[in-house]
């Protein structure tokens, strides 16, 4: 989902938006998703997981997640007269480094961050550009709630069909926490996925392989912290 900058409905920092959901360029091994719609699930009950920050099941059996990689366009893109361009550095620039990540526009992308709890990690994942891949790491600092762009007619992501008493959309609040020691491309992600399929490993059922289409996305504690592994090796 590709941020931009611009003024935030009620608040005075610059905001993200992430509607890359909505985009059909062309990604290599990823694109974005059209419209994949998604039933709302049951509420997670309450769990240890937050606090081990690994990757559990609820009473309902339910995979709750404690990280999550979150796509935005690092090159710009002018959407309905407004460039949707957002990268890592555009965050950091933001006051206190933090900005809402709005304009996601894909039902499953969107139940995810409902899932999302302060404090936890996301991977800030560029996409849409030259050489798509992982840039650093950012943390939720406010979980979700309404996505005022929806409703917002000069907006790129305003849906005509969300009404103000029945919101669709909602976003969460990110702050950066750091870029990683090195960019990792998507290039190197898919052969650990290719290796790791065909013989084992942590990222053999990665989202961004099996879901690539998604702008928002989980990963398990395994996975994380394999990508973390990346930054102190050279590229393969």
């Amino acid at each position: 989902m590709p941020p931009k900058k611009r003024t935030g409905g009620s608040r005075n920092e610059l905001s993200t938006s992430a509607g890359q959901d909505n985009l059909s360029g062309n990604e290599s091994a990823e694109d974005f998703d059209n419209d994949v719609k998604g039933k709302r699930k049951k509420p997670a009950t309450e769990t240890s997981a937050k606090q081990k920050g690994t990757s559990e099941k609820d009473a309902s059996g339910k995979t709750v997640y404690c990280h999550w990689l979150m796509k935005s366009e690092p090159e710009s893109r002018i959407q309905n007269g407004v460039d949707v361009k957002f990268g890592i550095e555009d965050l950091k620039a933001l006051p206190n480094q933090t900005g809402c990540w709005d304009g996601v526009r894909n039902y499953q992308a969107r139940n995810f961050m409902r899932d999302m709890k302060v404090e936890q990690q996301a991977f800030f994942y560029h996409s849409n550009c030259k050489e798509p891949g992982i840039a650093g790491i950012m943390k939720i600092v406010k979980e979700a709630y309404v996505d005022h762009t929806q409703f917002d007619k000069k907006d790129p992501h305003y849906d005509p069909s969300s009404k103000p008493g029945n919101p669709k959309w909602i976003m969460v609040d990110v702050q950066f926490e750091r870029k990683t020691k090195r960019y990792i491309p998507l290039s190197e992600l898919k052969k650990y996925h290719l290796r790791h399929k065909a013989k084992g490993g942590p990222l053999k059922n990665m989202a961004l392989f099996t879901r690539s289409r998604l702008s928002v996305q989980p990963l398990t504690e395994e996975e994380f912290n394999f990508v973390l592994s990346l930054e102190g090796k050279g590229r393969i």
